[in-house]
């Protein structure tokens, strides 16, 4: 049996929590209506809560069991259990699940078996899961969280109720801010793809610059991010950035950018604030990316983008047949490229006459 703790929150208190109204079923005991946790529209059950923010599960909500559902107000003929009203009922699902999070926290006090260099300047309520190294010079704010097997290379300084889970590796003079959430097997500093060629052999360029990671950044499982060469590979305040993604050296990522799963960025490149990268996108070195940039999935950048829109390259999927057949075609564009110039001249020829 489970030793957690499950803790009932009255729909009043949820709605202070998100800025909602709550709206009461007719058969609903206002003293007596609680939740526990959340739960899809389909499968939710007495004692949880749903929301709806995509209008094509629209239908669900008439026959959904949940305690309460959080929706905006033009949904609210279709519900027939409780209801917070909000605007954004998505933004509603994200601070519900904060309030309901159950995650069990990356470590718990220092673990005996952690090595930890006397030099190291630990703050107050810092926790160090079994294994983790912790290297000379390291500096980790209150209420810093080091999971099971990381590594913190020497001069690194980790802000204030930043979290890092198992086996993080963090190379040596890295800079993290505060409230900062690594997940497992990322690595931060690492060398980046620095190499020069000299009579038929690759010579190897030392990265000397460092990480910059500013505040409220998280990153996502298995991704790494590439120390400079000279200068500073930064990541500035609010990144969040998903899993297997690779950000080389000397690459700039501004504040509140996005970027999703197995994308990469090649070095020195510049990606403005507020932008949005799909998966899967592959972005050129030495380029900039404008504010407010949305690149779409499968893209690939290789020019400067100066005005902020939505950009994309990908070809969706469709079946092998047409594809076959499309390809067949474009083999052919160059010829026919070449005959539509033909017939132009001639047809400025004979206008011209």
């Amino acid at each position: 049996m489970s030793d957690i703790n499950i803790m009932n929150y009255s729909l009043e208190e949820i709605a202070e929590k998100i800025g909602a109204k709550v709206i009461y079923s007719p058969t609903a005991n206002k003293c007596e209506t609680s939740v526990h946790s959340l739960a899809t529209l389909e499968n939710a059950s007495a004692g949880q809560i749903a929301f709806l923010a995509n209008s094509k599960y629209r239908d669900q909500l008439k026959g959904t069991n949940a305690t309460a559902v959080i929706i905006n107000e033009e949904c609210l003929t279709d519900c027939k259990t409780s209801a917070l009203v909000m605007a954004n009922p998505y933004v509603g699902y994200a601070l519900v699940a904060q309030l309901l999070n159950s995650t069990p926290a990356t470590a718990v006090n220092i673990h005996a078996s952690a090595v930890i260099d006397p030099s190291a300047n630990i703050g107050k309520n810092v926790a160090i899961g079994a294994n983790a190294v912790i290297e000379s010079g390291v500096s980790l704010g209150d209420n810093v969280s080091i999971g099971a097997g990381c590594f913190i290379g020497k001069d690194t300084v980790i802000g204030n109720s930043t979290a890092l889970w198992s086996n993080v590796s963090v190379y040596h003079d890295i800079e993290i801010g505060q409230q900062c959430l690594i997940q497992a097997n990322s690595v931060i500093g690492s060398d980046g793809f620095g190499y020069a060629k000299h009579e038929g052999q690759w010579v190897k360029i030392p990265q000397l610059g460092r990480v910059i990671i500013g505040d409220r950044v998280e990153i996502g499982a298995s991704t790494t991010i590439d120390r400079g060469a000279l200068d500073n590979t930064v990541i500035e305040d609010g990144v969040i950035i998903d899993n297997q993604v690779q950000i080389a050296h000397n690459v700039v990522v501004g504040e509140n950018t996005a970027i999703a799963g197995c994308s990469v960025v090649a070095g020195s490149t510049v990606i403005g604030k507020n932008c949005t990268i799909a998966g899967m996108v592959a972005i050129n070195g030495h380029i900039s990316l404008a504010d407010g940039s949305v690149v779409t999935g499968m893209a690939m950048v290789t020019k400067a983008i100066t005005k902020p829109g939505v950009y994309s390259s990908g070809m969706p999927a469709v079946p092998n047949r047409e594809w076959n057949k499309n390809n067949a075609y474009f083999r052919k564009v160059g010829s026919l490229a070449a005959k539509i110039k033909v017939l132009e001249n001639q047809m400025s020829s004979l206008n011209n006459d």
